[in-house]
């Protein structure tokens, strides 16, 4: 697509569509200066390479053209085997959507596609992995085939001409699935298994995002933006605690319903204001919930005591309508209402011309930003058993997170978005322990290698091989795999007048997350190990920072008053953590530390601050008014948050021109 045509549909236009469970705030359109802020948003994404090429479009068409083709020679390959005609066995049908990414038209280089493979009601899911799976492998196009029938949503990765495909499956109770077919009827889930009704979810619910926002360029535009910002600043991850792509796209929509006729740079601007001044746990709904045809659980905190416990609750707008941010955390909330507050004040900045759309999405500083952090590592003895064991691990990091919140003086337990992964050369079971547990020896870490775990089938037999090289080579030589999740660690700051050392005993937590990580049905104590330890920012490894400068250290000297020099104020207060021992997380004596949780010594939070603090400190951000229907608009804002009545800019934009004209900004409202 032409940059020319990317900014004319990011700029919006056309009839106003009123959308969503409440009025939109206004009904304006850009002014001059969102146009022009619009514009220089559209060529920052352009640098950020965010969108694909037209040959890589053209690429993905003839793929996804290629597998609905298999996807019918399926069907009626099947439908013979099960004693089908001829001609009745043509006439099945079959056909995949897409959804994710792809179908909602925010994908960019690289990016998998989500596909849905829909067949009639005599295919059974056992076909899909057999009979499926072999006519993927025949393929000199296909390569990685791995099935993982299993899986909550069981699907079949693969890689078509290089492009990455999620295949997932559902068998609708049809006796035909025709072209023509759409997924919107909520009757077509009647006699579905859960399954099946999970597998269409992903469908139904991008579907209804795409029909619920009134100018789907301007979604596409700023939904672009946000994912990008998301994945910078490091809370893009529904596993860890913050926001899928799935919620991100909603809240998205949800400003775009707002604000029908902005451009996409204006969207931007409201979408930090809004969010960091909503009024948590107020849904975030596109439609109103309904009831449907089956007896399924619908998300209604009034019936249910658990819908109750989600903190920011984005709900999906088909039916049935669930919470797709379970996951979110008091930590992950503090988080992201900070970045929402960052956010915020640098398109303001962007939009009185005092800054540009590239410190938007400067890189996240979580290595930065505290003095304590934990370690958790995962490890074993392959390749194949560290892609399950570390998935496994992962998946229960979350609630680490969540015992931790409940210890006393520590304010935020912050995760890490991804994991690191390792293999270690190891030449004796010395130094398989000394990897095991994250203290490398210089002399193994030369035998030491970041990279990705290796993923298809070809590619785990390859590291197989390799590995079976090593042993080889001598006796008592192998491989060692390694994940390592990070989490921050936020403390109170010293009270006034405290004295003696301030202790934090994280010991029962991590004792408790290391045995119900080990309860996983295959776990194998002798091939795997899983340890938490607590290290400080100085003993973070290379390979955290992607070759960024390493944060400074403290002199360590103290002055006469016995506070650290060059630390800020209130710095010098010692603290005693209690972390975790080697193999077995038992805890290990509680020692003097350094400073922690102090104003201003890297904890990443104000000093005094609190959970509760931080999230309900929510009045900073102005919201743009227009002068004339400042009063309408806040009483939108009002009932579309349910908060009180925001904090508000209501310059006119020839004030605004005024007040700007010593910059490059001259015409817009200050966001």
């Amino acid at each position: 697509m032409s940059a020319g045509s990317l900014i004319d549909g990011a700029l919006g236009g056309g009839p106003t569509k009123v959308l969503g469970v409440t009025p939109p705030i206004a009904t304006n359109g850009p002014t001059p200066r969102e146009v022009e802020v619009t514009k220089a948003l559209v060529a920052e994404l352009e640098r950020q390479k965010v969108f694909e090429s037209d040959d890589e479009s053209k690429l993905r068409e003839v793929i996804l053209g290629k597998l609905d083709a298999m996807v019918k020679d399926f069907v009626y390959r099947t439908s013979i085997h099960h004693g089908m005609s001829e001609a009745l066995a043509r006439s099945c049908g079959g056909k995949i959507f897409t959804f994710g990414s792809y179908r909602l038209g925010v994908h960019g280089p690289g990016s998998d596609i989500d596909t849905l493979c829909v067949v009639p009601k005599h295919i059974q899911r056992e076909d899909f992995f057999s009979t499926f799976v072999e006519m993927l492998k025949a393929r000199e196009e296909v390569t990685e085939v791995a099935p993982v029938p299993d899986a909550y949503v069981p699907l079949i990765g693969l890689k078509f001409l290089g492009v990455s495909i999620d295949f997932t499956f559902a068998r609708l109770a049809l006796p035909r699935v025709e072209d023509a077919l759409t997924l919107e009827d909520d009757n077509l889930l009647k006699n579905l298994d859960e399954r099946d009704v999970r597998s269409l979810g992903g469908c139904r619910v991008t579907d209804g995002i795409l029909r619920l926002v009134p100018n789907i360029h301007v979604f596409r535009m700023a939904l672009r933006c946000i994912k990008l910002w998301a994945q910078k600043r490091a809370v893009y991850s529904n596993i860890m605690g913050f926001l899928g792509g799935v919620a991100w796209a909603m809240l998205v929509a949800r400003i775009c319903q707002l604000y029908p006729n902005e451009a996409a740079g204006a969207i931007i601007s409201r979408f930090f204001i809004i969010m960091y001044q909503w009024k948590w746990p107020q849904p975030v709904l596109l439609r109103q919930i309904e009831e449907g045809p089956l007896a399924v659980r619908v998300w209604n905190p009034k019936l249910y005591p658990s819908d109750r416990l989600h903190r920011m609750p984005i709900i999906t707008p088909a039916y049935p309508s669930m919470c797709s941010t379970h996951n979110v955390t008091q930590s992950t909330q503090m988080v992201m209402t900070q970045e929402f507050k960052r956010a915020a004040e640098v398109v303001d900045r962007v939009m009185i011309g005092k800054t540009d759309w590239s410190e938007l999405f400067a890189k996240h500083d979580f290595f930065h930003k505290y003095k304590y952090y934990l370690q958790v590592i995962a490890s074993s003895g392959s390749a194949d058993l560290q892609l399950k064991w570390h998935g496994t691990v992962q998946s229960k990091v979350r609630q680490l997170i969540m015992k931790l919140e409940l210890v006393p003086t520590l304010i935020c337990a912050h995760p890490f978005v991804k994991g690191f992964d390792q293999v270690s050369e190891c030449w004796n079971d010395h130094e398989v322990r000394m990897v095991a547990t994250g203290d490398i020896p210089d002399e193994v870490a030369k035998r030491t290698k970041v990279e990705a775990l290796p993923e298809g089938e070809a590619a785990v037999q390859e590291a197989a091989q390799e590995a079976k090289k090593v042993e080889q080579v001598k006796e008592g030589h192998r491989m060692i795999w390694t994940t390592t999740f990070y989490i921050g660690i936020c403390i109170e700051p010293r009270q006034p007048n405290a004295t003696g050392p301030r202790q934090l005993d994280i010991s029962y937590p991590t004792n408790e997350f290391t045995q119900k990580v080990k309860q996983w049905e295959q776990y194998d104590e002798a091939s795997m190990g899983i340890v938490v330890r607590h290290i400080k920012c100085s003993q973070l490894p290379d390979y955290v920072f992607d070759g960024d400068a390493r944060p400074a250290k403290a002199s360590g000297k103290r002055t006469k008053s016995g506070k650290v020099k060059g630390s800020s104020a209130g710095a010098g207060a010692a603290a005693a953590a209690g972390g975790v021992g080697a193999e077995e997380g038992s805890p290990v004596k509680k020692r003097k530390s350094g400073v922690a949780g102090t104003a201003g010594d890297g904890t990443g939070l104000a000093a005094g601050a609190t959970p509760a603090a931080v999230v309900a400190n929510t009045t900073d951000a102005p919201l743009p008014l227009q002068a004339d229907t400042a009063a309408v608009e806040v009483e939108n804002f009002r009932l579309a948050t349910g908060g009180a009545v925001p904090a508000a800019a209501t310059t006119t934009a020839n004030q605004q021109q005024s007040a700007t004209a010593s910059t490059a900004a001259a015409d817009g409202p200050v966001a």
